[in-house]
């Protein structure tokens, strides 16, 4: 029987760019402690489909989690324009929230 992570992997091989299957892989890789290789599928995401709202709060965490401040707001900003641009005001006020916490630890 697969584990978690071969079944993705798996996936990833016949549907390379697909965003779930990309931003599960990133998810799956943090489980593991193992951020390089999150962070890694996580830009995936980023580079294939900049619209994927969810990307930018988990991006943001694993950036503040590398000790990258600056590159978590940043990807805060960009996250609150793209769930406006998409609608989603619930993952924007999220977004904002990460950012004011941060910004507030700094």
């Amino acid at each position: 029987m697969l584990n978690r992570l071969e079944h993705l992997l798996g996936l990833y091989e016949s549907t390379p760019t697909d965003s779930f299957v990309l931003f599960a892989l990133a998810k799956e890789y943090e489980s593991k402690d193992d951020p390089d290789r999150a962070l890694e599928f996580y830009l995936r995401v980023k580079e294939t489909n900049p619209a994927y709202v969810g990307l930018y709060y988990h991006l943001g965490k694993l950036y503040e989690t590398l000790q990258k401040p600056e590159l978590a707001l940043q990807t805060y900003n960009q996250g609150v324009e793209v769930a406006q641009s998409a609608g989603d005001q619930h993952a924007a006020s999220e977004l904002k929230g990460a950012k004011l916490n941060l910004e507030y630890e700094l």
